[in-house]
């Protein structure tokens, strides 16, 4: 059995309770969480800092800006972009799901128009925010699609896999196209600036998303990429961003799609194979609505991961290069709200919150025990537009307002330096996750990371099923420490159902929908990472340190020691 994956480090105290807060109840037995300091098990890796959305016209909206510039403070980390519709058809504006820039159009002799004004407020937003492209190259254009009518849609009325979704009418065209995008890229952003982006090619061609064969797919791809490294050479281009490869066909796909860049033959060029930087593929979830509250699917969600990481280390010549998890979500519909989706729900609290804690750590714990080079992982949520506040969308911010599920990334941003050794006598068990089926993943757990001066433990108390129940008694044992520290600065941040929680804030102003000056901005504070108590000096003696605190159901901790 593998030993579970940790990820940060502890500098310790003497024992003593952390500013615990009142619960009603809590459960008899300790958990006991061990962190080795000295133990280092690799970099930290912010294969977290990865976002996406459908809606790209949403990134240079006012609250669109503002949530990109607090991405980009996470951490000293490159923070990657992903979104749709790059070169849909349309006049800019924006709805679920759908977004435009009108990059092609062609003019009455047939001949290729390109317009980059929309595309250059994208990536001038993204310039100035700080943000790396991840530069998904789709959808087809109206003047080029086989299939042009009907082309936009409405959702949630009606079908969206309309005229983008098919193949080109002229590959050669379609190729150009991709050529003057990724050129127009380069003269006006530099190669220096460049240099770190990553390239792909459409979007869950398995599915509707793709209106052609697979064969047709390999085709799309190779043209692309030919145009992109035309353009930009030495540029980095991936795919084929398939859904979870828990499904048969999904699977095929993915091992179709690799060994046709191993072997195939290259439609645009004529020659063996094609280019591929990194792997991407979309594992999700699986909540479910039990008539009174929310039970969520991790292990639908690892399932994929464990399936997809295992058709990719069938190939000895793609095992290390790096893999981008495209779409790492709870379930797949972003822009369905809990008002239509009840299971959705989650997507307000702090259930989001500790949700992606825990499927951090085991989707690396997977991305080890199968010895893939997990790059990413891409929480596909950002904000929607003109939609109620915490209407249950999947999003990180609702009208300007950090949700919970925000704060777990700012926490992950301050885990910097070696992963070292964490274990939880309540964690799930591990082979539940690198196998797993119907049983439940829940538990105890955490991961820590140590700096040059600082340790941060992360710890978190995770149930499937969102009901009401006890907290935990959690002790906290480090070893390890250095052994010049004897005394540290030791902090606690919180999220739960009353600490850096923005939806609670709001349920508890009876739920407005035209919050008051003075309320936003009540409302704005809530939705920060919340300091937990007050800040302790704690002493450290033969290198250990003890703390305990009483950890919520749904929450998530993080305890920082620094000297």
């Amino acid at each position: 059995m593998r030993k579970r994956y940790a990820m940060l480090c502890a500098v310790c105290c003497a024992s003593f309770c952390l500013g615990a807060q009142e619960v009603q109840k809590t459960d008899a037995e300790q958990v006991l969480i061990h962190v080795d300091a000295a133990k280092a098990e690799g970099v930290m890796r912010p294969v977290w800092s990865f976002f996406g959305y459908d809606e790209p016209n949403y990134t240079y909206a006012e609250n669109g800006q503002k949530l990109l510039g607090e991405l980009h403070q996470l951490s000293p980390a490159p923070v990657y972009v992903r979104v749709h519709n790059l070169l849909t058809s349309g006049d800019g504006s924006a709805s679920l799901k759908w977004g435009s820039t009108n990059a092609y159009t062609e003019d009455a002799s047939g001949k290729p128009v390109y317009d980059w004004k929309i595309v250059d407020r994208i990536f001038d937003t993204f310039h100035e925010k700080g943000i790396t492209p991840l530069v998904e190259v789709g959808f087809m254009p109206e003047a080029l699609s086989v299939h042009p009518q009907p082309y936009r849609h409405n959702f949630p009325q009606g079908n969206i896999f309309t005229g983008w979704a098919y193949p080109p009418k002229d590959y050669a065209a379609w190729e150009d196209l991709v050529y003057q995008f990724a050129g127009h890229l380069r003269k006006r952003y530099g190669d220096a600036e460049l240099k770190g982006w990553l390239w792909e090619v459409w979007n869950e061609p398995d599915i509707a998303y793709w209106k052609a064969t697979r064969e047709e797919f390999f085709k799309l791809y190779d043209y692309a990429a030919e145009g992109i490294v035309r353009a930009a050479p030495g540029a980095r281009v991936g795919g084929p961003d398939t859904t979870g490869a828990a499904g048969k066909n999904a699977a095929e796909f993915l091992r179709a799609f690799l060994e046709h860049c191993s072997r195939g033959t290259n439609a645009a060029t004529g020659k063996k194979g094609a280019p591929l930087s990194f792997i991407s593929f979309h594992p999700k979830g699986a909540p479910q609505w039990k008539g009174d509250h929310v039970q969520m699917g991790l292990e639908r969600e690892l399932l994929s991961v464990e399936k997809g990481f295992e058709v990719i280390a069938e190939f000895p010549e793609w095992r290390k290069t790096p893999v981008i998890l495209g779409e790492w979500d709870p379930e797949g519909c972003a822009a369905c709200s809990a008002k239509t989706n009840p299971q959705n729900g989650y997507r307000n609290g702090n259930l989001y919150a500790v949700y992606t804690a825990e499927a951090l750590k085991d989707t690396l714990m997977l991305a080890e025990s199968t010895g893939v080079n997990l790059a990413g992982a891409v929480t596909w949520a950002f904000e929607f537009e003109g939609q109620p506040y915490f209407e249950g969308y999947r999003e990180l911010a609702t009208n300007g307002i950090d949700k919970p599920v925000l704060n777990t990334f700012r926490m992950l941003g301050m885990m910097r330096g070696e992963r070292v050794r964490l274990t939880s006598t309540a964690a799930a068990a591990a082979e539940t996750v690198l196998h797993p089926g119907a049983e439940k993943i829940e538990g105890v757990d955490g991961m820590a990371a140590k700096g040059e001066r600082e340790l941060e433990v992360m710890i978190w108390n995770y149930r499937e099923e969102d009901l009401a129940g006890p907290a935990r008694k959690v002790r906290i044992e480090v070893t390890g420490l250095p052994e010049t520290v004897k005394k540290a600065k030791l902090e606690e941040f919180r999220i739960d159902a009353e600490h850096s929680n923005s939806y609670a804030a709001w349920l508890k102003m009876g739920s407005p929908q035209n919050p008051t000056t003075e309320q936003y901005k009540e409302l704005e504070k809530a939705g920060q990472l919340e300091r937990f108590g007050a800040e302790k000096s704690a002493a450290v003696g033969h290198r250990k340190c003890e703390v305990t605190v009483e950890l919520p159901q749904q929450s998530v901790s993080l305890l920082r020691w620094s000297w």
